[in-house]
């Protein structure tokens, strides 16, 4: 899956330089519930270091920009690591703790975030049907692991997950 070790290569990176960051989606859900097998590793880096961050990158990965994200990778590997650069995650960052994500200790949302950003996406009508189909699946697995959270799902979401 990862010939060319691209996230212990893009991790090392966000250590050597001290950089504040997050996982999120579906790897950050994996920390919390049952895991499922997932390619992509979403992340948000605190805000006041994704500049200097991005800057890094450039000199070892390959970048693609695209409106809410920043996909960092390289030849020879399957997995994908999108740094999300919507502003709404930012705050994300502080709340996190450590958990186990892909066999490593990382930080990660809270799982109150990690829903929110579920919510988020499941409501954006610019992802593809699949990929809103797949946030709501996270949903119910979030929900499942602690119900108490019910109530920061709006009706909508909630009448889809019956």
């Amino acid at each position: 899956m990862d010939k060319s070790d691209l996230l212990e290569q893009f991790l090392g990176v966000l250590q050597q330089h001290n950089v504040r960051y997050c996982v999120i989606g579906g790897q950050g859900v994996n920390a919390y519930v049952e895991p499922l097998v997932s390619l992509d590793l979403d992340i948000v880096i605190a805000i006041e270091q994704l500049e200097a961050v991005e800057a890094l990158l450039a000199t070892s990965f390959n970048l693609q920009h695209f409106p809410h994200s920043l996909n960092v990778s390289v030849p020879g590997s399957d997995l994908r690591i999108q740094i999300q650069t919507d502003p709404r995650y930012y705050d994300f960052v502080d709340r996190a703790t450590e958990q186990e994500v892909l066999g490593l200790v990382l930080p990660v949302a809270s799982i109150e975030d990690l829903l929110q950003g579920k919510v988020w996406a499941a409501q954006d009508p610019q992802r593809r049907a699949s990929k809103r189909q797949k946030d709501l699946a996270d949903i119910a697995r979030l929900l499942e692991a602690e119900p108490s959270l019910r109530s920061r799902v709006p009706s909508q979401i909630l009448d889809r997950l019956l």
